[in-house]
């Protein structure tokens, strides 16, 4: 059945998150092209599609022409100097930004000091504050599979900005422990701050592929 211009700019699609899944997961292998290039892909999967309700359980809405407006806000922060261009683990930390902006808005920010990035981040309001996790040795440590499943948990409780920040090398304050939602911590071993961006950039691409069952994450 044609489907009119009304309905692709108010698809709401209000089926449970193994469908969200799919869709994410065609985004992946369109390589980032919208979903109408996979329309004969994307019509088997479409029965479990209501055109025009509402519902007050899992609604997602996707724009004309079936672009998927993702609710999820991204940042990836760290106390020091802005890495140029030429910083080899920065074009690698890049690359994974990209490949998370697939699921979600992502952007990166460098802040002078501890003070001025939680001044930037009492700043970042919407609809929900935004969850601060921190980078700390004395942190949360987490298998690729749990850390998915947290991330999971922020975006279907509504989260809309997620910051994860690498602190200063004399460590955070106490002030900025008690502002995080989550200390999280990369292991024992001390890492350089550029590596350890690496490290979270690609652990966040790992946990969205293993939450729309994308074959990146083979579990070993």
């Amino acid at each position: 059945m044609p489907i009119s211009t009304h309905a692709r700019n108010n698809l709401l699609v209000v089926e449970n998150k193994r469908f969200i899944n799919i869709l994410l997961t065609l985004q992946i292998y369109a390589k980032y092209e919208i979903a109408e290039n996979l329309t004969p892909l994307f019509q088997k999967r479409a029965a479990p599609l209501v055109f025009g309700e509402s519902s007050p359980s899992l609604s997602y809405r996707i724009s004309a022409p079936w672009g998927i407006l993702l609710p999820m806000h991204l940042t990836l922060a760290h106390i020091g100097a802005r890495h140029g261009s030429k910083d080899e683990f920065d074009a690698l930390t890049q690359i994974y930004l990209d490949r998370c902006s697939a699921f979600a808005r992502c952007q990166s920010e460098a802040f002078r000091t501890e003070e001025a990035m939680l001044e930037w981040l009492a700043r970042q309001q919407g609809r929900t504050a935004a969850v601060a996790v921190l980078l700390d040795s004395r942190g949360r440590q987490m298998t690729s599979e749990a850390f998915a499943g947290w991330l999971g948990a922020r975006r279907d409780e509504g989260a809309q900005h997620i910051v994860f920040a690498i602190g200063p090398a004399s460590g955070w304050s106490e002030a900025a422990r008690e502002r995080a939602q989550l200390l999280l911590s990369l292991g024992p071993m001390t890492l350089a701050h550029a590596l350890a961006r690496l490290v979270v950039a690609e652990q966040l691409y790992r946990a969205f592929t293993i939450l729309t069952g994308h074959p990146y994450h083979a579990g070993h």
